[in-house]
């Protein structure tokens, strides 16, 4: 289930304008078709348009909270199954506890670190367990893929390793003692060069690399 172009698709259910939009802009910028809803009920108009593969939501909202929304759907057995990460400022034990009883798969507390947001993500939705088989495959190069790697540094293919690897901006930057805002340049030449959507396919160019050792 995938949205526009194959891309993987995420409802962002959020009734802080400003949160839903950075949330928004992140994941996009790591390839992901994104949605934003307001409220609950919004959110479930939105889902019967087009039904989503990891929905990220909020608890205090109005007209329906991210509990009652929650409900909503795993009273739907098409929608019962769709990942949810509750992304709230609401930390103490009880309401995360109460969160992962509803059947939550994870819970993440505001205000959190671009980062943390997209581990979380990633987690729910495995993609480095499709990131590290993808590295390894002996598919050959085309000609055309050969030329755009060869137009990359030997700084940026270090990188392009460590994204394959799994490692985050943040840990790729302690590996090589380098800034997280470093990485994040060189991460977004790379994928300007390559064409890569996301770090999925950071990860297949990684692997066309390995072979040019």
């Amino acid at each position: 289930m995938t949205g526009s172009k194959g891309k993987t698709s995420i409802l962002v259910v959020e009734d802080d304008p400003q949160l839903s939009s950075n949330m928004a802009c992140i994941l996009n910028m790591e390839g992901f078709d994104v949605r934003v809803a307001a409220d609950g009920l919004s959110g479930l108009a939105m889902i019967r348009k087009k039904q989503p593969d990891l929905i990220l939501c909020d608890i205090l909202m109005p007209r329906m909270d991210g509990y009652a929304f929650h409900e909503a759907l795993r009273n739907l057995p098409h929608l019962a199954k769709i990942p949810f990460i509750y992304v709230s400022a609401l930390n103490e034990h009880a309401q995360v506890r109460k969160g992962m009883l509803a059947g939550a798969d994870d819970y993440l507390t505001k205000p959190f670190s671009a980062e943390e947001l997209l581990a979380a993500v990633g987690a729910r939705l495995n993609r480095f367990e499709t990131i590290r088989p993808a590295s390894r495959a002996r598919v050959k190069a085309t000609a055309e893929q050969t030329a755009r790697l060869r137009q990359i540094t030997p700084r940026e293919r270090e990188i392009l390793l460590l994204v394959a690897k799994g490692l985050t901006s943040r840990e790729i930057g302690d590996t090589l003692f380098i800034s997280y805002k470093t990485v994040e340049v060189h991460r977004a030449r790379l994928m300007k060069k390559l064409g890569a959507a996301n770090a999925v396919s950071l990860s297949y160019w990684a692997g066309l690399a390995e072979q040019m050792d």
